[in-house]
């Protein structure tokens, strides 16, 4: 889903509402599980996207994070902003945490929107702290054009974040480019509008030809994967949802007519979380080594490093967080 925080950007006529009353949680994400393609889609060159990791503190294992990031080149980590409120509120090191979102931070009026806020970028310092062996409050957030998070300093780590609801997620890789988008199981969209302002013409055959208590399981993880997709290559909206596609059974990305498209770099995945949300990735292989050292001490300009550290302070090695 798209967000340009503090505030939610208006959604294009045709794309889901916010009404949650009217789809049946458990009946879509039985549909969801019944998908063959449900889950993780290997690529040409033998990438795949782990699975995302629930993470619901700050003091919560990490290793999994790491181990994914050695051995995939990228991880997904997730919780919901409610989770990570008690460490928002509680922790006396809040301002170090955030950086320069602090003021952004202080400025923000509505109390949930502004801990929210907090909580997802505690979730992206914490994540990508873990995974590269660095105190989290040595990490800088910084914004591209659109809004989209980076590490700064760190041009090889790519991030990503969606959130909805309670729910959050990041993504972190080495490999390439990442997009994520998270929804609720239950949001109500129409599914013949869907069907004719977000599918090639090969994906509303195929949906037709599914029986139709299958068709809106299918929509959602479609809707999804192509709202991650073009979140990874940075286009957000401005990428019209016909132009491409994917095919319903094996997940690789598709020409609006069904053929196969250049793309086998790309790697795709929907899982199913919390029982009520659905994440879905894309993430692109540029063919780098996901088995390569990814310390922060191989990855980050040493002088920018020694800058970002207080005077005084040993720059930490390993962060056992």
């Amino acid at each position: 889903m798209h967000h340009s925080e503090p505030t939610a950007a208006p959604r294009e006529e045709g794309r889901a509402t916010d009404d949650l009353d009217a789809r049946d949680v458990a009946g879509v994400l039985d549909g969801l599980h019944r998908l063959s393609a449900l889950g993780t889609v290997a690529t040409a060159q033998g990438s795949a996207i782990a699975p995302p990791v629930h993470i619901p503190r700050p003091d919560s294992s990490w290793l999994r994070i790491r181990e994914d990031l050695l051995d995939r080149g990228a991880a997904m980590a997730y919780a919901t902003w409610t989770e990570w409120l008690p460490a928002v509120l509680t922790t006396p090191r809040l301002r170090a945490l955030l950086g320069r979102d602090f003021a952004r931070y202080t400025a923000t009026q509505d109390p949930a929107v502004r801990c929210r806020f907090a909580a997802s970028r505690l979730l992206i310092k914490y994540t990508a702290a873990a995974a590269l062996g660095i105190a989290p409050e040595d990490l800088d957030i910084a914004y591209r054009l659109g809004g989209r998070p980076y590490l700064r300093g760190l041009d090889q780590v790519e991030v990503g974040l969606s959130h909805t609801g309670e729910l959050m997620a990041v993504a972190i890789s080495r490999i390439g480019r990442i997009g994520l988008d998270a929804e609720r199981a239950d949001r109500r969209f129409d599914l013949s509008v869907m069907r004719t302002q977000m599918c090639t013409p090969a994906e509303a055959a195929a949906l037709d030809a599914l029986p139709e208590d299958q068709r809106a399981a299918s929509v959602l993880r479609l809707w999804t994967l192509k709202e991650a997709y073009t979140k990874a290559l940075g286009q957000g909206m401005r990428l019209p949802f016909t132009e491409f596609g994917f095919d319903l059974a094996l997940g690789g990305l598709r020409t609006p007519d069904g053929g196969a498209a250049l793309g086998d770099e790309w790697a795709f995945a929907t899982h199913p979380v919390l029982g009520r949300y659905l994440i879905s990735a894309a993430c692109h292989d540029m063919g780098l080594d996901p088995a390569g050292d990814t310390s922060v001490d191989t990855m980050l300009d040493r002088r920018l490093l020694t800058a970002m550290t207080p005077p005084g302070e040993q720059r930490p090695d390993v962060v056992d967080i």
